[in-house]
């Protein structure tokens, strides 16, 4: 039972993983998108802020999931 609850917890914390992807990917098209039309940067990095807080606590949901696993199910 112990192994399949480190099991489980491993992969709950995979959401930082996604996350991490997400945010970069975003953070690439934003740089992009300013490039493109620097005069636009205020309303783009208001969007990338807020994209990326909704992705940072998806990952930290995952890692609350991880530790409720983890102490619960000992």
């Amino acid at each position: 039972m112990t192994s399949l609850v480190a099991l489980g917890a491993g992969i709950a914390v995979l959401t930082g993983a996604g996350a991490g992807i997400g945010i970069g990917i975003a953070t690439s098209k934003a740089v992009d998108a300013i490039a493109r039309q620097p005069e636009a940067e205020s309303k783009i990095s208001k969007s990338l802020l807020l994209g990326c807080a909704l992705a940072e606590a998806t990952a930290v949901y995952g890692l609350v999931v991880a530790i409720l696993i983890v102490l619960l199910l000992k």
